[in-house]
């Protein structure tokens, strides 16, 4: 998965690909590089980060995702938290929603993912972004993140989204301390 932040403040690259052009030229160049998907998102989600509308987030995207359907052909995920951006990044060609809340932030985003068809990625994350890194702590984190993750797949699997278009992500920097996230990595 290529990873596309039109963000003025992603912690992975710094504002790098804020601009609608430079994030479709860096989404060419992961569909060059070997990317089988790509993931675009308008919203940061680094510790401490500021939300922003839902109108500036598919202001950012929009464009990126249209653009590299057209171009790429390959599958396209939106990174949101909001069923507002999710909607409108599927109508515009993405095939799969990709939610920091595990689906469960928005109370319109499962009817829309049960809906639209789309594939989906249910992460854990403790807290929300301003929260998250406020002294994480788990009584056994991978039993932790491992109990959420099986509760967000059943509520998923009982809304009606088949298995093979669930994907789980233990939320690696997300709510986690450096040793979490190399006790996940190691399970």
């Amino acid at each position: 998965m290529g990873i596309l932040n039109v963000t003025p403040d992603s912690f992975s690259d710094g504002g790098l690909f804020f601009d609608s052009q430079r994030a479709i030229a860096q989404g060419l160049e992961l569909a060059a590089a070997g990317a089988d998907i790509l993931d675009v998102g308008g919203e940061s989600t680094r510790p401490y980060s500021d939300p922003v509308s839902a109108d500036e987030e598919l202001r950012r995207v929009l464009p990126v995702i249209a653009e590299l359907v057209r171009q790429t052909g390959l599958p396209v995920s939106i990174d949101t938290s909001k069923a507002q951006v999710a909607q409108a990044a599927l109508d515009a060609g993405a095939e799969i929603i990709n939610d920091v809340t595990g689906l469960a932030g928005d109370p319109a985003m499962l009817p829309l993912a049960v809906d639209s068809g789309a594939g989906v990625c249910a992460m854990h994350m403790l807290g929300s972004p301003q929260t998250m890194q406020d002294n994480p702590a788990y009584a056994d984190v991978v039993e932790d993140v491992s109990g959420y993750l099986r509760g967000r797949r059943d509520a998923l699997l009982a809304a009606g989204i088949s298995p093979e278009r669930i994907a789980l992500d233990p939320g690696i920097g997300f709510g986690k301390t450096h040793q979490h996230n190399l006790t996940l990595l190691a399970e």
